[in-house]
């Protein structure tokens, strides 16, 4: 009986424990024991995201790997074929009518060869500068920080629990299996004492 018991115990209290995790979202003070219970996340949220957004910009990613995945190899030719066409397309409304279509034809040439010969180094450098700006005015932990804190408690709640499920089941029947032998034990002591 007592290793029901210890069981129940500890399964129930590992139920608890995992859902004081995130309730109470807001204090309750329990009057006679002046005791203020709030749920750990709500409780710590500040603290858990700051640690969060420091920990993905320290250990996981930056702002540098970031600017640098977005202006690969690849996607710098892209950019120069865009800006080789975007300038063509400009040259071509803003040239006036009277220049022979021979020069003309001369400057589109001219301004795709700059382009292609420029073109990557002025966007790698352009990149360079991006990035020194980006590491001084963006703090990617602090962007993370800002959308951990903008969350509502319960949708972090639903995140972690679909994250963790399994894992907490098997937190919750731990508990159990440790009351049950923890009661196993405790009724032998009492048979032989």
């Amino acid at each position: 009986m007592l290793a029901i018991i210890g069981a129940l115990i500890g399964w129930f209290t590992n139920i608890i424990a995992i859902k004081l995790i995130f309730r109470p979202i807001e204090p309750i003070v329990i009057p006679i024991l002046n005791l203020k219970v709030q749920g750990l996340i709500p409780k710590r949220r500040e603290e858990i995201a700051k640690s969060i957004g420091e920990v993905i910009e320290e250990e996981l990613i930056s702002i540098e790997e970031i600017i640098d995945k977005v202006i690969e190899k690849e996607n710098l030719s892209d950019i120069v074929f865009v800006i080789k066409r975007k300038i063509n397309e400009v040259l071509k409304d803003r040239l006036p009518a009277i220049i022979p279509t021979t020069f003309k034809n001369i400057i589109y040439s001219y301004v795709d060869d700059l382009v292609d010969k420029e073109g990557e180094k002025i966007l790698k450098d352009l990149a360079e500068k991006m990035v020194h700006k980006a590491t001084t005015k963006v703090r990617l932990s602090n962007l993370v920080e800002e959308k951990i804190n903008s969350f509502e408690l319960e949708r972090i709640e639903k995140i972690v629990l679909s994250v963790a499920k399994k894992e907490l089941k098997h937190i919750e029947v731990l508990g159990g299996i440790l009351g049950f032998l923890i009661g196993t034990i405790q009724g032998i002591l009492v048979i032989l004492f």
